[in-house]
């Protein structure tokens, strides 16, 4: 897998181009130098914690034949006061929409993916303490 990430030439953008061909602007804040054109690279790696855990979620309560309509994933974070400054405690809040929802499959979908499927969440975790909790919205 390779990532190839170039200077948009002015200001602090970057395009990243992922090994699947898919592109992305990553920019600086405009106090430092950006023109706030993309998301600055730390919400990238929540973003791409929403996304990992959201694939494992509703891949495992579709195959668990759950009836959802949406999925939709919150994260909220700190991070040390410090250069780095790193992720120190992020929460993951599950919002899962559907009908006839088992709160049992849904809490255990959301716990094997923090635990166990999620590679993002797994990295995170060792600078961060990482929490979890979900609902169930009835569609």
């Amino acid at each position: 897998m390779t990532t190839v990430v170039k200077w948009a030439g002015a200001g602090m953008a970057f395009d990243a181009t992922a090994s699947s061909g898919h592109a992305v602007r990553m920019d600086a804040a405009p106090e430092v130098g950006g023109e706030n054109t993309g998301p600055r690279p730390m919400e990238m790696l929540l973003m791409g914690l929403g996304g990992c855990t959201g694939i494992d979620v509703v891949m495992m309560l579709q195959k668990m034949e759950q009836k959802i309509q949406d999925v939709q994933i919150e994260i909220e974070s700190e991070r040390a006061a410090e250069i780095p400054k790193v992720y120190t405690k992020i929460h993951v809040h599950f919002k899962v929409i559907g009908t006839d929802l088992n709160p049992q499959k849904v809490e255990r979908a959301v716990n094997l993916s923090a635990e166990k499927y999620c590679s993002v969440s797994k990295m995170l975790e060792k600078t961060a303490q990482m929490t979890h909790d979900f609902e169930i919205i009835e569609a």
